[in-house]
This record gives structure tokens, sequence and C-alpha cells, in this order.
């Protein structure tokens, strides 16, 4: 007795369509609004992409003592602010003409590029591959992260490394924030209480990564003969079933905490003093 759902026999047939897949005309049958989350997440995803893409070509407005932008620190060409006992390290020396916060965001978008979850996001909301569970994509073939570019995604793991050294330096920064403009010690404004959400938020994030939870704890047979090792996999393991709010959340935070420095620096108003 027929289905309606047997095996296309179209000649010619792709993606979807082809001879394997079974029979159904229609591009999906869901009756809900699957469409809204892709498009959210596009939307999220391409104002970040815009804001940070202003601010860092911006080369402008990064540092109001004590604080300077998660974007341009640490700072590694002479034409930077200089930042009193901030993370200046002039590695690339005067040659360096561009804004030097080119030089850094390269490895924390680079992390969050090849990040599992946002693959997924990006993949769906910009890409439609697929849009959205039980519907079909529009692409006639798939071939996954097997070719150029999208194999460059296996370097992830490596992109890891960088943004936990990336984390380090702007917890050096979070530190710092408890000086005054004066840089004097053991004062604490507004800044500081964002800085120190958005590092929190930071390292949460990287933490909760794939690659980390299987740094700590991947290729032990025998978790019982290392119990300090299976203990954090533990803790990342629970960091990691949170990993898509994490990432927004961080996300919303280091634009936030550049967004604040910019204000400061460009005399919107002074920071706010809690002691």
């Amino acid at each position: 007795m027929a289905t309606g759902t047997e095996p296309s026999s179209q000649a010619g047939a792709t993606g979807v369509h082809t001879a394997s897949r079974a029979a159904i005309p229609a591009r999906h049958l869901r009756t809900d609004r699957w469409w809204l989350a892709p498009a959210c997440t596009a939307a999220g995803l391409l104002a970040f992409i815009v804001y940070s893409t202003w601010r860092a070509f911006a080369n402008a407005d990064y540092y109001a003592a004590p604080y300077v932008s998660p974007f341009y620190s640490p700072c590694l060409a002479e034409n930077c602010h200089t930042m009193r006992g901030g993370p200046n390290w002039e590695i690339f020396g005067s040659w360096w003409g561009l804004s030097p916060a080119l030089l850094i965001l390269i490895f924390p978008l680079g992390f969050r590029l090849t990040c599992y979850y946002y693959r997924k996001a990006y993949y769906r909301g910009f890409w439609a591959s697929p849009p959205a569970c039980a519907v079909a994509e529009p692409h006639k073939k798939y071939t996954g992260e097997t070719r150029f570019p999208l194999i460059l995604q296996n370097i992830h793991r490596y992109f890891f490394y960088f943004a936990v050294l990336v984390a380090g330096v702007l917890t050096y920064d979070t530190a710092l924030t408890f000086r005054d403009e004066h840089y004097a010690w053991g004062h604490m404004g507004l800044g500081t209480l964002i800085f120190l959400v958005n590092i929190a938020l930071i390292w949460t994030y990287t933490l909760s990564c794939h690659s980390c939870r299987h740094i700590i704890g991947g290729r032990l047979r025998h978790f019982s003969k290392h119990p300090v090792r299976y203990r954090m996999w533990g803790w990342v393991g629970k960091l990691n079933e949170r990993h898509m709010l994490l990432a927004w959340s961080s996300l919303i935070s280091v634009a936030a905490a550049d967004f604040y420095v910019f204000l400061l620096a460009g005399g919107a108003f002074a920071d706010p003093r809690f002691f």
C-alpha cells in the first residue's frame, strides 16, 4: 500500500530529494515558529560583528585610567596608549600603523568562531545548514567539515590555549581596576564591578569549552586512577551543560565592558565610585 513517502525516483534529484530520501513534498511539517530562533541568533551575532568591527578599527577611546577595553588588551604595538602598570608589550614595535586591537582580537574571536556552540549557531543562523530541527536545508549537498575552509574548524583546541592566555591578561586588567584614576590602590568603581562580571563570564565560558573538557578528562581509561582529573572533569562537565548560556553571556559582557570604557574615555560621564 502506498504511503506517499516512498523514495523519490526523480532523475537528477539532489539534497533531500535524492532517491534514498523519503518523498515528502513539503520542506517541513512543523507548524510552530521554527524560524524565530535562527533569526534571533543571526541578528545577535550580526550586531556583535558590526559593533566589534567598529570598535576594533576605531583605534580610539579604549583607555580611561584605570580601565582598558578588553578589545585592546594586551597592547602589542607602540601606537597604544601608555597604561601605567598595564599590559603594554611593544612586541610589534613602531611599524604597525593600524589599530592595535587587530593584533589581539584574532585569538578570542578565533576561539569563538571555531567553538562548537557558535558553529551550530551561525551554521543555522546564516547558512541554514540546517535552519532548524526537522527542517530541510536548501543546499544540494553536504560535506560537513571535511573540506576547506571548514576543515580549519579543527584548530579550535589550539585557539583554546590562546584564549586561556588572553583570559589571564584580562584577569590582570581586572585587578588593576581596584585603583583610581591616579593609580592609587584600594578603590572600586562601577567599572570594577563590570570588569569583575566580565572576567567571571570569560573564564566560565572558556573553561566550559568542549576542548577543555577533553584536555582534563579525555583519553583516561580508568577514572579511579586519576581522582583529581576526574573531579575536575566533572566540574567542567557541569559548566559545559551551560555552554550556550555562557557563550552569549560572555559575548554581551565583553561588549558591555568595552562600551563602558568607550563612554568614560569619551567623557560621557565620570566613573561612579563605591569607595
